[in-house]
């Protein structure tokens, strides 16, 4: 007969510890909002802007808008201090308020987030990642067969999943060392864009910006879809709120990180644009397949090779965090009976829950398989922004229903309306301007939680016995136990 799962109780406990700092806190925030999009099609927003000189400013104001969203999130993070980011947040806000529907939202943005979105944007990023080293092999050994070709990039980028899988399951410690390195190589590959740009300048390079605001479009639809594309580039600013429970007095460090890394972000991704736009026409640019690549090879010379390389580090960096992160939306749903109980297990000596790391490694090892699914994401990330609004409707009801709850850092209540506003329109935007049967697709899936969530949590309906054995199974391989209080 099974026995029940036993429970590890080590002499300092079993849980996640506080390993990021403030330095590893901005690379981390760093590492997810920059991915590969700004090295390889930043043009949407030149698209639908119409000239350089109205482009810059939609990248500054996007921006602005960015580090107003992280600056309410840091203030959800300061209060509530748990892991998981939205889900928590929705844990705390709407959870009290209802038996039944105040769990619901926080139930499918786990449900989104881990099953679909997060994984599969591991897989399109090391992909991605795949394509800029394999490239150069291929080169070497003049392969010029696409199946062949295909098959070796798939293959390198299962290879690249795997070390990343193996690094988050390893040790936070080692996380952060190599997370530390790619972010500094990243900023470092942004900055020799920005100085290609500054060169050209300098040599009186100006044909294209001088040509100023000629062209901008002020069409409703144009300027909607421009700030759009700017503020999609600019998405991941409130990755640091997801691991609050591992950063090191997260009161102070996750407000400073937000305002250091933030304003970072939206200077390289000016400065970036402005130096492509230097270099490169706009034609140029919409048609390039890689505007980084392309203004390397324009302006860099013999070093050219450092873009792609750059865009190789810049992406494996993103992928390493962004699987970091949803694995702790794993450990705290997992908590709350939102997932598998053993999601929320932690490894008795590496500290890390390596179930949680290994499940969002085989998803999206079946992301990657499956094959095109750029699409899938392109249709489905509509819904990030849905929960940012929602995260936005949660901070103004724990400013309401929890109104003497410390808060070591609190924004203006302007804040968090005008982010709504703008998370209802940027939800709104991609369906209305260029409806498509995938954002039905998209709302479809996140509907179909609903029974899942009536069944399997409200109603308890689990299969009890298998449910413990598969707890215990995993507990055995993966050596873990569940968190105990220090």
């Amino acid at each position: 007969m099974m026995s029940e799962p036993t429970e590890v109780k080590p002499e300092n406990g079993v849980g996640l510890k506080r390993e990021l700092g403030l330095f590893s806190a901005v690379n981390l925030i760093l590492a997810v909002m920059i991915g590969s999009g700004i090295f390889v099609s930043p043009a949407p927003a030149l698209k639908y802007s119409g000239s350089v000189g109205m482009c810059a400013v939609v990248w500054v104001i996007c921006g602005f808008v960015s580090l107003l969203g992280a600056l309410a999130f840091a203030e959800l993070g300061t209060v509530i201090p748990r892991s998981g980011a939205e889900y928590a947040y929705f844990m705390d806000s709407f959870g009290p308020l209802h038996n039944f529907w105040g769990r619901l939202p926080a139930f499918l943005y786990s449900w989104l987030m881990v099953i679909i979105i997060r994984p599969a944007e591991v897989a399109v990023i090391v992909l991605t990642f795949s394509e800029y080293i394999s490239q150069p092999v291929m080169d070497l050994l003049c392969v010029q067969d696409l199946e062949n070709e295909n098959h070796v990039t798939k293959a390198m980028a299962l290879v690249a999943l795997g070390v990343i899988t193996y690094i988050n399951a390893s040790s936070v410690k080692l996380y952060v060392k190599v997370q530390n390195v790619f972010g500094a190589f990243k900023v470092l590959a942004c900055l020799v864009v920005i100085v290609g740009g500054i060169y050209e300048l300098s040599i009186g390079n100006t044909r294209n910006l001088a040509k100023g605001f000629k062209g901008t479009s002020f069409a409703p639809k144009d300027v909607a879809l421009a700030f759009y594309s700017g503020l999609w580039a600019y998405d991941g600013w409130s990755a640091v709120t997801t691991v609050t429970e591992e950063i090191k007095d997260p009161e102070k460090n996750i407000p400073r990180s937000i305002l250091i890394s933030v304003p970072i972000v939206t200077g390289l991704y000016v400065f970036m644009n402005v130096a492509y736009m230097t270099v490169l026409s706009i034609p140029e640019m919409m048609n390039s397949q890689a505007v980084a690549v392309t203004f390397g090879e324009r302006v860099l010379g013999p070093f050219a090779f450092i873009i792609p390389l750059g865009v190789a580090l810049s992406t494996f960096g993103c992928a390493l965090s962004i699987q970091f992160g949803v694995t702790r939306l794993c450990y705290v749903a997992g908590q709350d009976g939102f997932m598998l109980e053993a999601f929320s297990y932690v490894h008795y000596k590496k500290l890390t829950p390596s179930p949680a790391v290994v499940f969002q490694g085989l998803i999206a090892f079946l992301f990657i398989a499956s094959g095109d699914i750029v699409q899938l994401i392109e249709f489905a990330s509509f819904l990030i922004w849905m929960f940012y609004g929602t995260a936005m409707v949660s901070l103004l009801i724990l400013r309401r229903t929890k109104p003497d709850i410390p808060r070591p850092y609190k924004v203006p209540l302007f804040i968090p309306i005008f982010i709504l506003l703008v998370a209802i329109y940027l939800s709104a935007t991609p369906i209305l301007a260029d409806p498509d049967p995938m954002y039905l697709f998209a709302l479809l899936f996140t509907v179909a939680g609903v029974p899942v969530y009536y069944l399997c949590i409200s109603k308890r309906h689990q299969p009890k016995n298998i449910m413990s054995k598969v707890t215990y199974g995993m507990q055995m391989v993966f050596e873990v136990a569940p968190p105990q209080v220090t």
